[in-house]
């Protein structure tokens, strides 16, 4: 069973956001780095670009395969996580502790559309 944390949301295409005040912590969950394998490079947006909900922002590359990052919600992206850069496994050893961008969200109400983590846990077969 996929390791869920109450109070993020979680969209179907296993990112979650993990809110905190107007910002929102963007990163894959524990099921998708499961399914993935070992991590080897995370394709991030720069400061200041626009992330749109349900677009791609980037990707997540393991050794079996490579896959997109779709955000969860909109916004601008205010940091990345440079240390994914040189340690993309990070990802692999806490992937909720290890976010991939932080972005000042524009549309909270977006975080309806979401789950909470006993929904998500639901889909993670």
């Amino acid at each position: 069973m996929a390791k869920t944390i109450e109070g993020l949301y979680y969209s179907e295409s296993h990112e979650y956001v993990k809110v905190e005040g107007e910002y929102g912590y963007i990163g894959i969950t524990d099921f998708a780095q499961e399914q993935l394998g070992n991590v080897v490079y995370v394709d991030t947006p720069d400061e200041d670009d626009e992330v749109t909900a349900g677009e791609t922002f980037g990707a997540v590359e393991s050794v079996k395969a490579a896959s997109d990052l779709i955000s969860p919600v909109s916004g601008t992206v205010v940091e990345v996580n440079e240390a994914l850069e040189d340690q993309p496994e990070l990802v692999n050893e806490d992937a909720f502790a290890n976010w991939i961008i932080k972005v000042k969200l524009s549309d909270p109400s977006e975080l309806d559309a979401l789950m909470d983590a006993a929904a998500y846990a639901e889909i993670c077969h």
